[in-house]
């Protein structure tokens, strides 16, 4: 789920890129970056990002041992 505070402008992650990479890496919640108010981009720590993909990973695996 995306809170709110989760929200910023493109422009702001710009401006404030260093703190926005701390928040990522320590929070290990993703951003969505907006343009204009609408939400264009979606960005990740590449360890959180990894984390997504080997839990997807194992739902995958869990389907195909349980299908059969």
């Amino acid at each position: 789920m995306i809170r709110l505070q989760d929200v910023r402008s493109l422009t702001d992650f710009h401006r404030n890129a260093k703190a926005h990479l701390k928040r990522l890496r320590q929070s290990g919640r993703p951003e969505v970056l907006t343009i204009n108010g609408k939400a264009v981009l979606v960005i990740q720590a590449a360890a959180a990002y990894q984390r997504l993909l080997d839990s997807l990973e194992k739902l995958k695996r869990d389907r195909r041992e349980k299908s059969g």
